[in-house]
């Protein structure tokens, strides 16, 4: 049985390892947890972790549950930061907490809505799930960016990242806002999109943030 306090240490070393050093003392600042011997002895003992040299190193079996709670805690991310809005540094903290209470089978379900995000908020890659893999050979994403869309393709806006709040005022200025149906007419130099009886042109990254929902 792995605990939580197993858990984030296992995502402690995976991100030190993406950082390029997992130095026993390096994961000990990353992690959320007192990295204690009585729990580096128990992911010994679980056969998740291997000891050398004074750094920690996922096994195989290590390297699969690690993979699982890194993407969780990443969708999650994604969640609580583009969908409610909240800023990033509450959204790592809501994460943490948010990551442990995710099913698999619900975890693929974000994924799916959120259009199988491939980067967290901080940038760091989210792991692919199977949802992902059956996504990319037979079934359209539910929700995409509208940068995603083809030229000449229509959605209906779903969300629109809440992270930068003048930035929403600004698109809710322009009539841009969840549940009204959007098409794309350009997407360089810049991303022109009507919206209502309105053309409008965007900056890439400001498209980037709005999601939307395609047509059955």
């Amino acid at each position: 049985m792995v605990s939580h306090e197993m858990e984030e240490i296992l995502e402690a070393i995976w991100t030190a390892e993406e950082q390029g050093s997992t130095a026993s003392d390096r994961v000990a600042s990353m992690a959320r947890v007192a990295l204690t011997p009585d729990l580096i002895e128990s992911l010994v003992d679980e056969k998740l972790v291997e000891r050398k040299h004074q750094h920690l190193h996922l096994t195989s079996i290590g390297r699969v549950q690690a993979r699982e709670i890194i993407r969780r805690h990443r969708l999650a991310e994604r969640v609580v930061m583009d969908v409610l809005g909240v800023d990033i540094q509450e959204a790592e903290d809501n994460a943490c907490e948010f990551e442990h209470s995710l099913a698999a089978g619900v975890t693929d379900s974000i994924c799916t809505l959120l259009g199988h995000p491939n980067r967290c908020p901080h940038g760091r890659d989210i792991p692919e799930g199977r949802c992902c893999e059956q996504a990319r050979a037979d079934v359209k994403p539910l929700v995409l960016p509208l940068t995603a869309l083809e030229v000449g393709g229509v959605g209906r806006i779903a969300y629109i990242s809440a992270r930068n709040f003048p930035r929403l005022q600004k698109l809710s200025a322009f009539g841009i806002s969840p549940g009204v149906t959007i098409r794309l007419f350009q997407k360089s130099p810049s991303v022109v999109v009507q919206c209502e009886e309105t053309q409008i042109a965007l900056e890439p990254d400001i498209a980037r943030d709005i999601y939307v929902r395609q047509p059955e």
